[in-house]
């Protein structure tokens, strides 16, 4: 069985309620994992403490091969990808080894701007078409991550 693990400090709701819906249906863990600065509704969850990045490395650190990672950070996501797992961010964009050192390098240039007193703009308002695209590319994962487990085990 593979787990779904959820970066879940910058999650919407709704991603977890898709997330909720396709659970039982798929077979799979659900895991979130929050700072003891947010509220999270779930029967699975780790709170962990305020430190920068205390979030990231309980979300890595309970993901294996197989997994799928649901995070916005472009650096966990690489984590994820470098141990094997599946990532996909709550806006639906899937995480690949063809994208990611792209991702990574915009990330390093934005922060080099924002360093140097530019401003950079920050996400748009979730749209429904944000959420129909997370579920559809979620569910192209776990049809991936299902079948990595059937032939694993």
């Amino acid at each position: 069985m593979f787990r779904v693990v959820v970066d879940a400090d910058a999650c919407p709701r709704a991603c977890l309620s898709i997330l909720r819906k396709h659970k039982a249906h798929w077979g799979y863990e659900l895991l979130t994992v929050s700072s003891v600065d947010h509220n999270v509704d779930s029967s699975n969850h780790i709170t962990v403490g305020k430190g920068q990045d205390a979030a990231d490395l309980a979300v890595i650190n309970n993901t294996q091969k197989g997994d799928i990672v649901v995070t916005q950070d472009w650096g966990l996501a690489a984590l994820a990808l470098g141990k094997g797992a599946y990532a996909i961010s709550p806006w639906g964009r899937v995480y690949s080894d063809q994208n990611i050192d792209f991702l990574l390098e915009e990330r390093s240039i934005k922060a080099r701007f924002r360093r140097s007193g530019g401003r950079t703009k920050g996400p748009s308002a979730r749209s429904d078409q944000d959420d129909r695209r997370f579920e559809d590319n979620l569910l192209v994962l776990l049809k991936r991550a299902k079948r990595a487990s059937s032939l694993g085990s």
